[in-house]
């Protein structure tokens, strides 16, 4: 015959360990529950600090985004001043000879350009 559950309470050396422990899971089980939600808690906090998309993650995106539409801001204007360029360039045939001249090192019919050979700097000894 079974033993009812107060005499088996009143004899713990009688109770098995597979008894014990569950005995024991029964009184604690509040406590057990609030560890297991205060530990879950605390690992979804980390996460969403550190995790794949977290603060952390979300901060250096942000600085990242803001550094790439200042690089944005920058390459529109220089391409806006490009733009303008190639205008003078396509309206103004001085533009062109100026062009011409400095980068293709152009000459104009009897006209002699003497180019000098580049002298190197030579390093200065102050110390």
């Amino acid at each position: 015959m079974p033993e009812s559950p107060k005499s088996a309470a009143e004899t713990p050396e009688k109770l098995s360990l597979q008894q014990r422990v569950w005995t024991k899971y029964q009184a604690n089980r509040r406590r057990i529950g609030t560890v297991a939600a205060v530990l879950f808690a605390l690992f979804l906090t980390w996460h969403a600090v550190n995790g794949r998309n977290g603060l952390s993650s979300w901060q250096q995106k942000r600085a990242e985004d803001k550094a790439l539409a200042q690089e944005i801001e920058q390459l529109a204007a220089e391409n806006a001043r490009l733009g303008q360029h190639v205008e003078h360039l396509k309206s103004d045939p001085g533009a062109i000879e100026y062009e011409a001249r400095q980068r293709l090192r152009y000459a104009r019919p009897n006209e002699v350009i003497y180019a000098l050979p580049e002298v190197p700097k030579a390093p200065s000894n102050s110390k």
